[in-house]
């Protein structure tokens, strides 16, 4: 009898024990969607203050590439406002992060063609380094 009310509590305190475990589990990865989507916001509003920081007298200079790369820019500055709008999960907005680095190589080769310094730092810190790194899929966020 006694065995049997022993193994009753263990019994009890490993489903507890599996039941808190599971909720463990399973909240990291809610806050971990709200990170991402402030990195993935993050690189559209840097996007689009890549795009509003040219001057009018320096678009009126523009040769057709630098009006061409800006356009693409432009693009996928309103295609990753959409994606952002739409997303819900780590990969939409992993995406959404992809979409604003293709702006900003965009914003880079116009930069070049206007003669323009193009050596700004891209979100996370780093140079070009991070955003090819989102181009090519190593989508780090540059906090560890």
């Amino acid at each position: 009898m006694a065995c049997a009310a022993l193994l009753s509590l263990l019994l009890i305190a490993g489903a507890v024990g599996a039941v808190v475990a599971r909720r463990r589990a399973h909240r990291p990865d809610a806050l971990s969607d709200l990170d991402e989507e402030a990195e993935a916001n993050r690189w559209v509003v840097r996007l689009g203050g890549s795009l509003s920081a040219l001057d009018v007298r320096t678009l009126a200079r523009a040769d057709r590439t630098a009006v061409q790369a800006l356009t693409d820019a432009t693009e996928r500055l309103g295609t990753a406002r959409a994606q952002l709008a739409t997303a819900n999960s780590g990969a939409e907005y992993a995406q959404v992060k992809r979409t604003a680095a293709e702006g900003l190589q965009h914003v880079r080769e116009a930069r070049t063609a206007l003669g323009l310094d193009s050596d700004q730092p891209a979100p996370g810190g780093g140079g070009g380094g991070v955003t090819s790194g989102v181009l090519s899929g190593g989508l780090s966020s540059g906090r560890g």
